[in-house]
This record gives structure tokens, sequence and C-alpha cells, in this order.
């Protein structure tokens, strides 16, 4: 594979010509980072893609810019047989790298300053920051051992040694940094307290917020604060973890919503939409209902959506094409209209506030968004909304 062609195609196409990313990325063999994969088949099944048995194929993923996962639930495309049908969720991938550089021009980072990259994964964000800023200035954290190991190996077989710590970034984060970048998404409150207290005092994070698209940036202020926005960009990332796979989805719930009657039956006002998909509504669903989960299902014309919620909610809306759907909804509160409300202040004002918005991250990880007279606060033991004029 004469791979070094491939990769100065693909840093022009992720960073201006000017841009101190050009080069990073350039000099990145990323095929070394990612030797085996997960794909998606015909059927919606994973799986498993193996790079040096098929080289052409092995440079043309490499080299797009696209995501590449490599861990499913607790199993490991390095470690799958050929045949291995894993199911479940995304734990791990490869950042598409116009993504990687997104988020390291968000970083703000400069000569000198020590950076923690909050997510190891496959090690492509590291490696263009070693490149960038030099070994001792980066610092790489991951919950999984294998992952850590692993990218170590393959960074140090480009020339790389940034320092790799193996933790839950949940619990405890080691050191303080000058920069932080996280690529995977933070939970407010208990998910944000470690991230909080490993910045330096006027140093910068940059991250997603668990389950919403939301970047937000801020800088640790004299206050003790992180202060900063929701950047005007958005981004998805898989959700910090503490074990090998994430906690059990609401299944029983999912699996009530799918066919129970529910204590209200109406007409929805708007087409059923893939929720998960609409990055913008999924986020303020996510902000006036915190832990809602979502799923989406399509059989010829008809498009069903679901919404659950830990507190036992759930609604089921099923539409013919873009027709008007039957909702049914159960539960202590009214997740479907939640998400009607959402939209008809979208169609109605043309935007959401969310983009754009202050933040201000508190020792205690809670992140308070405002703009105008809108107030939000979330990783608080209650939620609170208040809406603008």
């Amino acid at each position: 594979m004469v791979w070094q062609m491939k990769a100065r195609a693909l840093a022009h196409e992720v960073a201006d010509p000017d841009s101190r990313w050009l080069a990073p990325v350039a000099k990145t063999a990323r095929h070394t980072l990612i030797p085996r994969w997960w794909d998606v088949d015909g059927s919606g099944h994973w799986v498993l893609r193996d790079g040096p048995s098929d080289p052409e194929a092995w440079e043309e993923a490499a080299y797009a810019d696209r995501s590449l996962v490599t861990r499913v639930g607790a199993l490991h495309a390095d470690h799958a047989r050929p045949g291995d049908r894993p199911e479940g969720l995304p734990t791990s991938s490869a950042t598409p790298p116009s993504l990687v550089v997104r988020m390291l021009r968000h970083g703000r980072l400069g000569d000198g300053l020590s950076l923690l990259d909050l997510g190891t994964g496959a090690g492509g964000l590291a490696a263009y920051a070693c490149h960038r800023l030099g070994d001792p200035c980066v610092t790489s954290l991951d919950v999984d051992p294998y992952l850590v190991s692993a990218a170590g190996e393959r960074l140090a077989s480009m020339g790389y040694h940034p320092r790799l710590i193996t933790a839950d970034a949940t619990e405890h984060v080691p050191g303080t940094y000058d920069r932080i970048v996280s690529t995977v998404a933070l939970a407010p409150g208990a998910g944000l307290r470690a991230v909080f207290r490993a910045l330096e005092e006027g140093g910068r994070l940059a991250t997603t917020l668990a389950r919403t698209s939301l970047i937000i940036t801020g800088w640790k202020d004299w206050t003790g604060d992180i202060v900063g926005r929701v950047e005007r960009d958005m981004a998805g990332f898989v959700l910090t973890r503490s074990g090998d796979d994430y906690p059990p989805a609401l299944a029983e719930l999912f699996a009530l919503a799918r066919g129970a009657e529910g204590d209200e039956r109406g007409t929805g006002r708007y087409p059923v939409v893939d929720v998960a998909k609409a990055w913008e509504l999924r986020s303020m669903l996510e902000v006036t209902a915190p832990g809602v989960e979502v799923d989406y299902e399509t059989g010829g014309r008809t498009r069903t959506a679901y919404l659950v919620h830990p507190d036992g909610s759930w609604a089921r809306a099923t539409a013919e094409w873009t027709g008007p759907p039957e909702v049914h909804q159960g539960g202590p509160r009214r997740l479907w209209n939640a998400l009607e409300r959402i939209r008809n202040r979208l169609t109605a004002e043309g935007a959401l506030p969310l983009l754009g918005a202050k933040v201000r991250v508190t020792p205690d990880g809670v992140c308070h968004l405002s703009r105008g007279r809108w107030r939000a606060s979330l990783g608080a033991r209650q939620l609170h909304v208040l809406p603008s004029g």
C-alpha cells in the first residue's frame, strides 16, 4: 500500500492549505491505526473487515473522511473471528479526520501547552497532536486498557510517544492540563466533574455533551467556572462508559412502547422523523427531557418513531410516509408532546436557542445554558428550563 499520496489527498480535503493541521494529517499513516473494523451489511448486521486481507478496501476506508467503528458492545474488531456478528452499539471508533481537526481547532492548541486527548480510541487525534505539539505535550486517556495498549504500539511504530493513561474519566482524571479535547460525549453532572478538576485555571475545554450533538467550548476563568458557548458546529461521539459496554438500554420500556395502547391516543401535527438523525431536535429534546432514548423503524412507506424515558414515560408515533402520525403515549410525561413543542418553536422562529448559547460549567459538572431569556441547566438533580419571552 502506497499510503502517502492518499494521506496527502485526505489532508487537503479536511484542512485548508495554510492550516497547521494539514501536515499532521498528511503525515499520519491512518491505516496503521485501523487494521480491522466493523461495517454494516445490507441487512443491518455488523460484519468484520480485515485490512491486510484486502489492501485496496483498507486503503479506501482508511483514507476516506469517515468514521470506522472498531468496537461493538464488548467485542473489538482486532479480537473478532470471521463470521462474528456482535450486537449492540458502537463503543469505540476512529473519528473522521475532518472532525478531529475541527475539535483540535476548537481546543485552541498552542506551542508548549499541555493537551489531554480524552478518548484515545484508535489514536488519530493523538497522532495529529504529537506531530503538531511534540510528544511531551500530549497525554491520551481511555477507559479501555486494550485501546490504550494497541494505540500506543501503533503510534510508536510511527515515531509518536505520547503519555498514555488507562482511567475512567467519569471518576478520576490523573494530572492537570492546559487544554482538554474530548472525542467522547461527556454527561453533564457526574460525567463532567472529574474533567473539570483536571483543567488548569486559564485552560480550555472542547467536548460534546452526552446524547446531544452540541459542541461546548469554554475557558476556566478566575471565578473557577468554565465559561464559554455552544459552538455553531455539531458532532456525534460515543458516550463515555465505565465498563466493557454501556448499561442495558431501556429494553422493557421500548417493548411496551412497541405494542401498548397507552394512556393517551391522538394525532400528531408533524411527520414522523428519525429523531436520532435530526441532531438539533435530538439535542433540544435531551435538554428538555434529559435521559430520553429514541428509536426509529421503517417498513415500506410506514414510519414509526419511539421515545422512552427512565421515569417510565414512552411514546410511539406511526404514519404513512409524511402523513400525520397516530400517537400513543404513556407514563408520567408526554414525550411526543414535548417533541412537537420543540418542532413548533423551530417552525415559528426558524431556529432553536441552542447553537450560539452561552455556557457556564460549575465545579459540580452542571452545564448552565442561556440565550436571551431562555435558560436551561443540565446535570443537576432537577432540570430547569425557562422559555424565552
